[in-house]
Formats: C-alpha cells, structure tokens, sequence
C-alpha cells in the first residue's frame, strides 16, 4: 500500500486524507505526479484484485489475534480496501475487529502496538483538551466514542489499553451504517489504572498512577464535553463506553439533556436485548406484557435493558408498577436488598427462601432469563433444564462478553431444552446440531445492530437530545427485520450479512421518528427520508486521489471532480 516515506510532500496525518490510501491501485499518471512511479510494481491493480490478496491471507491464519493485527494494519494503510473486506465477510470479521477478539487486543494493546489511533486525554491535560482535540487533523467530525477504560467489556479496568474499543466500535459506525470514517474520533481518557498488573507493566502506555477519583475527574469530563461542542458544534455525537457502572449512570444523567449524547453500554444493549424479546414474543405467541424477566446481574446493562422493557410494556397499556413488578434482578449478593437510586424500581418483597440463581428461577418462575453479569457459565444445566420445565418456549440470552463469560453456550441452552429455547448470545456461538437432525443458528445479540443505524439518524436529523424513545424505536425497527424463516431457524435477529441494509432502514425508521416528535434541528426536512439516508453512506470505492485543493508546498493539484 501507500506509504508515506515514498512521497516528496509531507505525508498525511493518521486518519486523515485517506483517499491516498489507494496502494497499486494508482494510475500511472497518478505515479507520476506524487512522485511515486517506480517505487511500486509497474501493475496497476484493480480493488477487486487488492480485496482478493486481503482475503486470501486472512484464510492463512487460524489465530484470532494475528487476524486482528493485520486487520488493522491493512486500515492504517488503505481504509477504503479495509472497509470494503469487512462489509462483505461481517460475519466472520466482526468478531475480529470487535468482541470478541478486541478484548484480547485491549488486554495486549502495549505488546502489539504498531501506531497510535485515536485521541489520548490525561487527567494531567486539565485545563489544555481543546487545544489537544485541535491537534486532531480532521475539523469535520460527527461522532466521538471515548471510554476512560475502568470496565472494558467483562475483563475490568485495562486503563488507556481500553483505546481499542472506541477504535472497535468506530470501525462498525462505518462499516455498519456508512458514516465517513474521518468523521469519527475515538478517544481515551486516562486517569489512571487500579490494575495493578498494568501499573508494573514495563510497556503499559499510560499513567502510572491509582485512578483520580477526585472532583479533578469530574473537571476533566466536563471540559472535555464542553471543548466537544466548542469545536465540533453542539450537534456532535458522543458515545460514552466502557465506563464503571456509577459514573456511566451519573455522566447520562448529567449529561443527555446537555449533549448529543448516549452511554452504548446501557442503552445499545437495552435496545437489542429487547428487539430480541420482541421477537420473541411472535415465536412465544404472548405479548410482552405478559412476561416475567429475571435479570442474573444489576448493573448498567441489566437497569438499562429493564427500563426500556418498562416503556414498552407501559406503550403496550399496562402501569409503570405493573410491568416493574415484573422483573427481578438477581446479583452477587442474592435478589436485590441493598439497593442504589437506579435499582430501587426493581427491588420486591422477598418471594422466600432464596439461596442461588436455581431457587430463584424456581420460585419466580421467569419465562425469560437474561444474563449480563459477566461472571461466566452462571447459567448452569439445572437453571436451563429449569426453565425448560417451567416454559414450553423459555427465553434465555447469555449476553455477557467476551465468548468465556457468557452465561452459558448455545448448544447447552437448545440441547437440554430439546431445541425449544429461544437463545441469545452478547458473543458469536456457530449453529447448534440437534439429535434429530435439526439445525438452529442462535441469535447474536450484537449492540452493532442498534447504535450504527440510531447514530446515522442522529447525524444526518440533527438531533442535539437523543430519547431513551429512540432506542425504544430502534428495537421495535429491528424485530419487525427479522423474517418468519429466519425466526424458524433459532434467530433473534436478521443475519449480520445483511446488516448494512438493517442499519440503514432503521435510521430511515428512527429519522421518521425524530422528525415527526419535533428532535430533529436539520431542515427543510428531507420529504424522501429513505432516499436521502441512503445517498448519505459512505462506499468504498476509490476516488481519484487528487482532492478538489490542498495546500503543499512545491505541488501543484488541478482541481478534480470527486465521485461523491
């Protein structure tokens, strides 16, 4: 590919001014005017052929990890070509840009370090973050991921190592929905490490400090949110990631009315956990009110996934305390009794003796079991066996990730209940064999599903004020993709194959929305809303490399009509 040494003009930043990233796919005049000819082979490739050498070394590897690093070494070099692999093998390459392998990249992210991506923020920053988000070579951003790094997926606190979940979840904002890829900015805030591993790691890359959790944290969110908007405009979307469970909740609370906001760790995966009990509830053939949840944890994802069953149960014509009465939590500590500000809805009176997650199934009687405690095979042969005496259709999502702290695996919940489950996962599981010769493909309940398609409406509506209605919209746009065949098949959730298409309908859908409840700020409102989503997504097809201007010293570009 291009590399920036061959050339007499100062080279790109990372990220920025990536239609250079064309590799053998320069036209000989092209060659010629960067100063490049010669110093690539004389053939001038097609993309296809250059999508053919990708893919054929990837099928050469058999680990995860090494598929990672050259992915993302191919991204550094031409993003266009990267784009164009992962679109169209997403469901093998999801798992590898995303979870699960990202968490083993975050947990190596020192050792495998090849060029940085992204912005680093430090508590030692204070007072200077507009003038580091200025370094940033791209002035036209629309969308920012930033985690400070305490509880990275389920493997905890992995400090400024938590860089590759923004980075992650950017690559899926645009292979997913399209959104230009110079328009997202993945950031970490550093603040320290309570990683005591990390904190004596010689390649660690960040502060070697405790976590400041001092008002100076606070100090910094804020700067960072108000130097945001300052020099991106009070539209840019901020996706918060990966942040402990007190300050996730708290920084949603303080900020959403403020910002173009949204916290993906409990509202993403509120919204795709619950299109999978919408779907559901067609192959159960009983509404969703009518369900009784239990929850094994209660934190982010577990209080976020059950206020949003809330509001659809309330939109459904039954009372807050109703549908509240309706869902239990389980954690650590047993069936909530202490309980925080933000599970105080979900706590009952004790239904008895109740000793472990298997007695509480027992004595509850769930008809849906979802599991986002990140602690590993919870759900046990007796919990599943359980709900499969109990249910004629049990539901049962194992969502925690990585792959080994999921509840349980796909082929335990359809084989001990005889295939009748109705099974999720938060990580990939491959299609499970019955004893009788039937074959179901389990659902993967991927937040790639929810935020690409909400944030591409976002985007291009000019929303300032995302809803928890949004994500309530989304859900409900997601199940109504899912086929009747695909549903007799096991899924949940239509194929990730075919997730561009279901990411650009729902922003088509959640547009419609914000529009018609007046959170839309970008007018004249679009009147064909499908046909102006869709001329707004990225390809990956390349433009000429000459831009309409730059300015470098001793080069000359005559102006060229780019193709979008």
């Amino acid at each position: 590919g291009y590399s920036p040494s061959l050339t007499p003009f100062p080279s790109p930043l990372p990220c920025c001014k990536n239609c250079f990233h064309l590799g053998m796919a320069f036209t000989l005049q092209e060659r010629q005017i960067l100063g490049i000819h010669g110093l690539l082979p004389p053939k001038v490739e097609t993309q296809d052929t250059q999508a053919m050498r990708f893919q054929n070394n990837l099928k050469k590897m058999t680990d995860p990890l090494e598929k990672y690093i050259y992915l993302m070494g191919i991204q550094e070099r031409n993003e266009r070509l990267f784009y164009r692999v992962l679109m169209e093998d997403i469901e093998e390459l999801m798992p590898i840009v995303y979870t699960p392998t990202v968490g083993l990249a975050c947990t190596q992210y020192g050792h495998i370090f090849r060029r940085p991506k992204g912005l680093f923020i430090s508590i030692r920053d204070r007072g200077h973050v507009r003038s580091i988000l200025d370094n940033w070579p791209e002035s036209n951003v629309a969308v920012i991921v930033v985690t400070d790094g305490e509880r990275i997926l389920g493997l905890g606190d992995l400090g400024v190592y938590g860089m590759g979940i923004p980075v992650g979840k950017l690559c899926l904002y645009t292979a997913c929905a399209g959104i230009r890829p110079e328009r997202c900015l993945p950031v970490v805030i550093d603040v320290g490490t309570d990683n005591e591993t990390l904190l004596h790691d010689p390649l660690y890359m960040g502060l070697y400090q405790k976590r400041d959790r001092s008002q100076a944290y606070d100090d910094l969110i804020d700067e960072f949110m108000e130097a945001v908007v300052e020099k991106y405009g009070q539209d840019t979307l901020i996706q918060f990631e990966d942040f402990g469970n007190h300050n996730a909740f708290r920084f949603l609370r303080k900020y959403r009315e403020k910002y173009c906001t949204f916290n993906d760790d409990i509202q993403g995966t509120a919204s795709v956990a619950l299109a999978g009990l919408l779907a559901a509830q067609r192959a159960v053939g009983k509404p969703i009110t009518e369900h009784r949840v239990l929850f094994l944890g209660a934190g982010e994802a577990a209080l976020g996934i059950a206020n949003l069953i809330v509001m659809a149960m309330t939109e459904s014509g039954v009372s807050q305390d109703e549908a509240q009465n309706k869902i239990w939590m389980y954690d650590k500590y047993g069936l909530l009794v202490k309980v925080n500000a933000n599970q105080e809805a979900f706590v009952h009176d004790s239904p008895g003796d109740v000793q472990s997650f298997l007695d509480a199934v027992n004595t509850i009687k769930p008809t849906a079991i979802i599991g986002v405690a990140g602690a590993g095979r919870l759900f046990t042969h007796d919990v599943i066996k359980a709900m499969g005496t109990l249910n004629e259709r049990p539901i049962i999502f194992a969502l925690s990730n990585p792959t080994n702290k999921a509840e349980c695996t796909a082929e335990d919940a359809y084989k001990l209940t005889d295939g009748r489950c109705l099974f999720a996962s938060g990580s990939p599981f491959g299609p499970v064999t019955l004893s009788d010769g039937r074959v179901l493909t389990p659902g993967q309940g991927n937040n790639a599903y929810i935020f690409p398609g909400v944030a591409l409406a976002v985007i291009v509506s000019g929303v300032r004020h995302i809803s928890d209605t949004v994500f309530l919209e989304a859900a409900k746009t997601l199940a109504e993709q899912l086929t009747d065949k695909e549903l007799a098949e096991g899924r949940l959730y239509p194929p990730l194959s075919n997730i561009r298409e279901v990411s650009v309908q729902m922003a088509v859908k959640v547009m419609e929305y914000v529009y018609a409840k007046g959170m839309a700020f970008r007018y004249p409102e679009p009147l064909d809303k499908n046909g102006f989503v869709r001329a707004t997504v990225w390809n990956t097809q390349y433009d000429s490399f000459l831009p309409d201007t730059y300015d470098w010293p001793g080069v000359n570009f005559s102006p060229k009509t780019k193709s979008e």
